[in-house]
């Protein structure tokens, strides 16, 4: 394990637009252990670029350098993909003469699909669709990885352990990146939904807002972080503060009554249709 651990800290990364996502990956591999050194950034202004430099990381300006995404993957072992999803196969464009044909090249943008970026890259190039979520940003993030045939196992496991220091990191068939999309990618959301319709509730049980609001926020992520036991089962959970007869078991049943887990059912549903449909529009 050690070797490993030491071989994927000597990779040299590149992160080709570095927006939100993109940056929390970075911050995360960094916080890993990971030499700063070892990284090259690419931002098209220089807005941000001193905040990267302070955590050592080589930054080129696409405003300053027209070639920074192509100077940035050369020589790159991994190369994440972090601009927009409209402008990831232009992107393929650009650097696909730069590319080193063992350079494993990940797509952090929705939607796209890995035929849409080997139709855009050197035939053979290694190619790994990635579906993180926002919670990565702090560290508590899932990931889906699809990797394409041409994809060794052990570059799977390079950019696997890469994404472990935001958070969890499953490797999935493509088909499924709709489905997890529904749930992890857009997941984030429905919990804010919950806290916000908490909040409101409280509110109109005669709680101040600002306490309502405070009250649901604690909650929710009070329970996300027990939940956060990776032997934790939700539906034990739930049960364990259900107690028969009571205010909680009262308030489930209502729920049920509401067909509530058939309405988040049909939702997820709706957002993985729409995923698809997104990869169909943008591809």
């Amino acid at each position: 394990m050690e070797c490993m651990s030491e071989a994927i800290n000597n990779l040299k990364l590149a992160f080709l637009g570095t927006g939100s996502m993109n940056g929390a990956i970075l911050r995360g591999i960094i916080a890993s252990g990971h030499d700063p050194k070892l990284i090259t950034a690419t931002l098209r202004s220089d807005s941000r670029a001193a905040e990267l430099r302070e955590l050592g990381v080589n930054v080129l300006v696409g405003a300053e350098d027209p070639q920074a995404n192509s100077t940035a993957a050369a020589g790159a072992d991994v190369v994440f993909l972090g601009v927009k999803p409209v402008g990831i196969t232009a992107l393929c464009d650009e650097i696909s003469a730069a590319l080193d044909p063992a350079s494993v090249v990940v797509s952090v943008a929705a939607a796209i699909t890995l035929e849409s970026m080997v139709a855009h890259l050197p035939a053979g190039q290694p190619v790994i669709r990635s579906m993180p979520n926002t919670p990565l940003m702090v560290g508590a993030g899932v990931v889906g990885l699809s990797p394409a045939a041409s994809v060794s196992q052990a570059q799977v496991d390079s950019v696997s352990a890469l994404f472990a220091g935001s958070g969890d990191v499953h490797v999935i068939d493509e088909e499924q990146q709709n489905a997890l999309s529904a749930i992890s990618g857009s997941g984030p959301a429905y919990a804010f939904y919950l806290a916000e319709a908490m909040a409101n509730a409280g509110v109109a049980l005669g709680l101040d807002e600002k306490l309502s609001i405070a009250l649901a926020r604690a909650t929710v992520a009070g329970a996300g972080k027990m939940l956060a036991d990776p032997q934790a089962d939700p539906a034990a959970m739930r049960r364990a503060v259900t107690s028969p007869k009571g205010t909680t078991e009262r308030a489930i049943a209502v729920y049920d009554e509401q067909g509530i887990p058939q309405i988040i059912k049909d939702g997820t549903a709706a957002a993985a249709a729409r995923a698809a449909q997104l990869s169909e529009e943008v591809g």
